[in-house]
């Protein structure tokens, strides 16, 4: 492992190139943190040892996110007929008997989930006629179910199937709108607390709120702890984005970024393996809860925002956690290159202090446009890759297998698009990833249903390139807002991405006005948000705005500047505070 950092960061050093500008110019870079980490090392052991020790808490959340897969299933279910036999006239009939005169049976020959016959029908043994014209009643004492591939969900828990079977879809709903309000919350919290003790937060709730849903007694009282539960894991999906951002260098945020989102991959995998061994639903909570205990315990050992640190006018403390960096990445002379006086020059002094809200969102005009376009572009992006995985047919395999092969697919997506952000650019990939999405609904739409092989191939691929644009999405509004509202903008545009995850299920619905409506709005949602996308600036190899006034005072064209650093290899860096490239 020593060997491969060493051998990154040597590769990121070399590709470093020479130019020689003004003192001007070295003055101004002076006064911007991406300098001063580069002192320190932007891409060494340090920065890896972070995005391990993120990477542990991010499989938690694919988990929990797609957990009513398994949780929430109905398996095969009828009516509890033991009112019929209470005189024991059913004794001497075998169970398959037993079905025949107490349960009608459907058009496909399987007994009906929510009626039984009023009283036992026995000519039915003797003539296999249809049993609909007979007389029936709704389940008078619940239900038998079917406990072959589980032992326990929460519509056998709950009885949540016939008039109730919206209950169990309806926690999903319950469950998405605990992320959006926590989105809120802990993007205003972050912002004013701090990532590191608000991530310590938001592991201890995650762990307290579901292990209490995996005890609910009733359904109200899960829904309850799973609205918390969603709430509480926000948190940790916004906390560590961020942070694994925030200290690492220009060239470096894209592999940091698509290793992260590798983590929603790996956990959406595992969850198929955990549900498969564990069939229980209160057990498979537990389960892949258990991750987040490893978290709390790593928690130490997690830095705060160097960035955030200087925002907000704690520059000695931001020097000592440099420090540790610079010593952990084996830069020994960081101390007599960069005093702590000098940090207080990396944001401007007003905004020192400062409590940020999510008004100063829509206060100034650019900060405003760019609010208003990556809320659309999320919005479009989480209710499209929704979409796609409700439309999606299996591929005649068990609902597990089904499930891992649709989170394997994801991984080449994720490997492809990091090439796509390095070569072409975050822009381009954000809006052609979504138009292409779009392009592959469409295609179903007007591909006649006896051509399944080839829908079902456009299908996958459209699904690839929306996880893409997911991958891509997050990435690229890390970059695009500043750091002193940098938690807050990740807390607005996840709120837009799980209401369009809230609302994609109700659109679903519509398909009983026209089959195809429900695509054609998630065709359009796809292109539209693809060619807002394309409005936003650019910010592949651009330094991460401090400050509000570094996304007002935008130029149009990005200025680079060197220095060296202690191997007198120079170094390429923009002094722009430019986004827009």
């Amino acid at each position: 492992m020593t060997l491969l950092v060493e051998a990154l960061h040597h590769h990121g050093t070399l590709q470093r190139s020479s130019t020689h500008f003004n003192s001007q110019a070295e003055e101004e870079v002076t006064m911007k943190f991406d300098s001063i980490l580069d002192k320190a090392d932007g891409f060494g052991r340090y920065q890896i040892a972070l995005a391990l020790l993120l990477f542990i808490p991010r499989i938690t959340i694919p988990c929990h996110f797609l957990l009513n897969n398994f949780i929430a299933a109905i398996p095969s279910h009828h009516c509890n007929f033991s009112s019929l036999d209470s005189d024991g006239i059913l004794g001497n009939l075998s169970r398959e008997e037993r079905l025949t005169v107490s349960i009608p049976a459907q058009e496909d020959g399987t007994p009906a989930s929510c009626h039984m016959f009023s009283y036992p029908q026995f000519q039915l043994l003797m003539n296999s006629s249809s049993s609909t014209e007979l007389p029936v009643v709704e389940c008078q004492n619940g239900w038998e179910y079917d406990n072959s591939t589980f032992i326990s969900t929460l519509a056998t828990q709950f009885d949540l199937v016939c008039d109730k079977r919206g209950l169990a879809k309806t926690s999903v709903t319950i469950f998405f709108l605990g992320v959006m309000a926590g989105a809120v919350l802990f993007g205003v919290l972050c912002d004013k607390y701090g990532r590191r003790s608000m991530l310590l937060v938001s592991y201890v709730l995650s762990i307290v709120f579901s292990v209490a849903s995996a005890f609910s007694s009733t359904y109200i009282m899960f829904a309850a702890f799973r609205f918390l539960t969603g709430l509480a894991l926000t948190g940790i999906v916004n906390i560590s984005v961020g942070l694994s951002i925030e200290w690492v260098d220009t060239e470096h945020r894209t592999f940091i970024g698509v290793f992260g989102s590798i983590s929603w991959s790996l956990g959406n995998m595992l969850l198929a393996g955990f549900a498969y061994l564990v069939t229980d639903w209160r057990m498979l909570i537990i389960t892949v809860t258990a991750p987040l205990l490893l978290a709390t315990a790593t928690w130490w050992w997690i830095p705060e925002s160097a960035r955030w640190l200087i925002a907000n006018g704690k520059a000695e403390t931001a020097y000592k956690y440099l420090q540790k960096c610079a010593t952990f990445n084996k830069r020994r002379d960081f101390s007599s290159r960069v005093k702590p006086e000098s940090l207080s020059s990396a944001a401007t002094m007003d905004q020192q202090g400062h409590s940020y809200t999510y008004l100063d969102l829509v206060k100034t005009p650019q900060l405003r446009r760019l609010t208003l376009f990556t809320g659309i572009v999320w919005y479009g992006v989480s209710s499209t890759y929704y979409g796609i995985s409700l439309n999606i047919t299996g591929f005649g395999l068990d609902l597990y297998l089904t499930h891992f092969i649709y989170a394997a697919i994801e991984v080449p997506a994720k490997i492809l698009i990091y090439l796509s952000l390095n070569k072409v650019g975050r822009r381009v990939t954000q809006s052609g990833t979504l138009v292409l999405t779009g392009l592959c609904i469409f295609i179903n739409i007007i591909t006649p249903t006896e051509f399944w092989t080839f829908r079902t191939v456009i299908a996958v691929l459209g699904k690839g390139l929306s996880e893409a644009s997911f991958t891509t999405v997050f990435l690229y509004t890390t970059e695009l807002y500043p750091t002193v509202m940098r938690q807050n903008g990740l807390g607005y545009t996840s709120f837009m991405a799980r209401l369009g995850a809230s609302i994609s299920p109700l659109i679903m619905l519509l398909e009983d006005k026209w089959t195809l409506l429900p695509e054609v709005i998630f065709c359009t949602l796809a292109i539209f948000s693809g060619l807002i996308a394309w409005l936003l600036p650019e910010t592949n190899n651009a330094r991460l705005p401090e400050t509000i006034e570094d996304i007002e005072e935008m130029r149009k064209k990005p200025v680079y500047f060197t220095t060296e650093d202690q191997s007198n290899i120079p170094l390429k860096l923009p002094i722009s505070t430019d986004t827009t490239q």
